[in-house]
């Protein structure tokens, strides 16, 4: 499966990280960053506010290859910035997605919006990391980690003031999340083993979220109908990119798909 493939090449990968940069240089080093931004806040939604947006930063999928042959970071998210996003996810894992942890310090200099950093994170050398890079928020996908790995690693996201957004994709992870104590849940739309998307997952899952929780509906949401269908129903953000990355304008894109500026 492709999922276990990615995970196996990510703990490999972070064992020759480790070598190169020592985990007690990390440490050191995120002492005096400046502070992070609010993902929580800046994608919690009000009752007759319309849906808030996290627009991604992707070059490339497991499931489409190449998807953006132009593809630069700081134009894209000022791009994102300018069309009334409240967050950016920049997709940092490159075997796979061809993605770049540089992207994050790139991105954080071109614009103010919160960072969502996403990759396949199961490790705390991994937080610090996205820390030191720039992000404001990691993604934890409940499949690949335990419920006691979600809830350590939220521990020490909040020790560096980083949120976590929790990606679930069943009842069982969701479980695992909220048990947890995560406070963003993200339903993602797509089976991680078979790449399969089915935006109905978003509403079979979200009426076991307490109220009191931040919910994204992640994957597959490409037309105006999705978006009228998650507005109507308690979700207060959507994650969305590769119908971003594959349109000639993407302002005009977002423009299109959200209806208003979110």
């Amino acid at each position: 499966m492709i999922l276990d493939e990615i995970v196996t090449h990510k703990r490999n990968e972070l064992k020759d990280k480790k070598i190169r940069r020592p985990f007690s240089e990390l440490k050191r080093r995120v002492i005096n960053l400046e502070g992070t931004r609010d993902l929580s806040g800046a994608i919690s939604r009000g009752k007759d506010e319309p849906l808030k947006l996290i627009a991604e930063i992707k070059k490339a999928s497991p499931s489409k290859g190449v998807i953006r042959e132009r593809f630069e970071p700081s134009e894209i998210a000022l791009t994102y910035e300018d069309s009334g996003a409240s967050a950016i996810s920049v997709l940092t894992e490159k075997k796979f997605f061809m993605g770049d942890i540089e992207h994050l310090s790139v991105v954080r200099r071109m614009v103010k919006l919160p960072l969502l950093r996403k990759d396949f994170i199961f490790d705390t050398y991994q937080i610090y990391e996205s820390r030191l890079y720039g992000a404001d928020a990691v993604l934890l996908i409940a499949e690949i980690l335990t419920r006691q790995m979600i809830e350590d690693l939220i521990g020490i996201s909040k020790e560096l003031d980083m949120d976590c957004l929790v990606e679930t994709h069943h009842w069982k992870e969701m479980d695992k999340a909220l048990l947890a104590g995560a406070e963003i849940i993200g339903i993602n739309n797509r089976n991680l083993d078979t790449l399969s998307v089915d935006i109905n997952t978003t509403f079979n899952l979200i009426k076991d979220i307490p109220d009191d929780r931040v919910v994204v509906s992640e994957s597959g949401i490409k037309t105006k109908e999705d978006i009228k269908r998650l507005r109507d129903s308690r979700i207060d953000a959507v994650l969305i990119g590769t119908v971003f990355m594959e349109a000639d304008d993407i302002g005009k894109k977002v423009e299109e798909l959200m209806g208003v500026k979110p």
